[in-house]
């Protein structure tokens, strides 16, 4: 049609889940706790008391799942293998738990959807955290160990890997401010975890490439930090060394920013847990990254920059983060599509490697009509406009080779629990019963022409 912004031929088209989100089945065959089975246990810790011991059911499902994914006409899924289900104690495999990733990923590919192998989404095996979780050195090996197991499993049918999703939120949100798993509070210990979780990348790549893969990732959360006014670029500055420079610099061979290293050299825990030769193991080459992108950060700066900052990352000082401007999603994040543009524009001329939008969606408040479907007109906008501004980010030169899109299914959503609906299929959690909502129609639609169609939407 005239107006349709067409994508380069050969874009990866699909959608992402996540093991403890959506498998349930928490003692199912030898599967042992994780530490969000024990987070959620705590009262107060996940909203409504949830947990994901049933999630979406998937471990048992994952079959009409993937025919969803059939019937959309997606071509690729991003999963992510449960550590605690693979390796319960953490070390030791577990034929029953690789044995259900064996009929997740021959299932995909009877459906040709390329399967998209994340490791590590969050849920540490609770044995590990006993023995110290990411603040303990060990981890960066026992993670390899992990990724080589999966590997010698499943490498002969998965092409694209994945060593770790969103190391941010694992090690600031759930060693910094306790608002994720394992729950503990402690500033100078997220700067630690956050080196290990880059260290245990650095390994686990070694080992993927060791072993003959080819095609190997992380994906890193992105926040752009948007200045309230025009004194505002050293909050920009800040938030941009502690929220997306922490983990991109090292990972492209850079090591820690300075300027990084200058405004937490307060907190004294990052430095010390960098060893000699450590940044070169992170450093190991990545074939393509995965760009999480979900909404900016609006930032100014404050007069004393030693007065600590209204934003619980560990070490910010001298900034403040501003309430996000209209239009917002249920989560309260904004909706500006612009920013994701510029986001993948600035990384893929930094970066100098192919990109893939490895999540990006929203949560709206979804029903399902007496007749049976899910208007989500709200989400349809919202991945249109997301989508048109992937486009514009090609266009303008950078080099995105796919868009997965988050979510597959409604699921649990960590620390808000069953509250936020991020899925393009709808799921009743007390019947389990699937319904495609307008969105994922949308998406098939966008997936069959290799394109977003032009013209108002909603």
């Amino acid at each position: 049609m005239v107006g349709d912004q067409v994508f380069p031929p050969g874009f990866l088209w699909g959608a992402a889940t996540a093991a403890y989100q959506i498998e349930g089945a928490v003692a199912d065959d030898g599967r042992r706790p994780s530490i969000w089975d024990a987070f959620a246990a705590v009262p107060g810790a996940v909203e409504g008391g949830a947990s994901g011991a049933t999630a979406c059911d998937h471990y048992h499902r994952y079959s009409e799942d993937v025919a969803l994914l059939g019937e959309l006409g997606l071509g690729a899924y991003r999963f992510s293998t449960a550590w605690p289900r693979v390796m319960p104690d953490g070390r030791t495999p577990n034929a029953a738990g690789l044995a259900f990733y064996d009929r997740l990923v021959d299932s995909l590919l009877e459906y040709s959807i390329t399967p998209v192998l994340t490791l590590y989404h969050w849920d540490l095996p609770q044995a590990l955290q006993d023995r110290g979780g990411w603040l303990e050195r060990d981890i960066a090996s026992w993670f390899a160990e992990y990724a080589t197991t999966v590997h010698n499993r499943l490498g002969d049918r998965v092409q694209h890997w994945t060593t770790l999703n969103e190391p941010f939120c694992s090690a600031f949100l759930g060693y910094g401010n306790g608002v994720h798993a394992p729950g503990l509070r402690d500033p100078r210990g997220a700067l630690r975890a956050a080196h290990h979780h880059l260290l245990a990348h650095g390994h686990a790549a070694r080992a993927l490439r060791a072993n003959g893969a080819t095609s190997v990732s992380i994906a890193l959360n992105f926040s752009p930090a948007l200045p309230d006014g025009p004194d505002d670029h050293d909050a920009v500055r800040r938030f941009d060394a502690v929220h997306n420079r922490f983990f991109l610099d090292p990972v492209l061979g850079h090591g820690y920013p300075t300027d990084l290293l200058d405004d937490l050299a307060h907190l004294d825990g990052l430095e010390p847990a960098v060893h000699d030769g450590d940044l070169a193991v992170i450093a190991e080459p990545v074939d393509w990254l995965g760009v999480n992108y979900y909404a900016p950060t609006r930032v100014t700066s404050l007069a004393d920059p030693t007065e600590p900052s209204n934003c619980p990352l560990p070490g910010l000082r001298g900034m403040s983060v501003l309430p996000p401007r209209a239009p917002l999603t249920v989560t309260g994040w904004e909706q500006h599509p612009d920013s994701l543009t510029d986001l993948l524009v600035h990384l893929s001329k930094r970066c100098g490697i192919p990109l893939v939008v490895a999540e990006n969606g929203a949560a709206f408040p979804d029903v399902v009509d007496p007749d049976g479907r899910v208007r989500d007109t709200d989400r349809v906008r919202y991945f249109a406009e997301h989508l048109r501004a992937v486009h514009a980010a090609i266009e303008a030169g950078a080099d995105v080779r796919g868009y997965l899109a988050w979510s597959l299914l409604d699921n649990f959503e960590w620390a808000s629990g069953y509250g936020p609906r991020f899925g393009v299929v709808h799921v009743d959690f007390a019947s389990q019963r699937r319904t495609i909502k307008d969105s994922g129609r949308f998406l098939a639609q966008v997936a069959a022409r290799n394109a977003v169609p032009g013209g108002h939407l909603g």
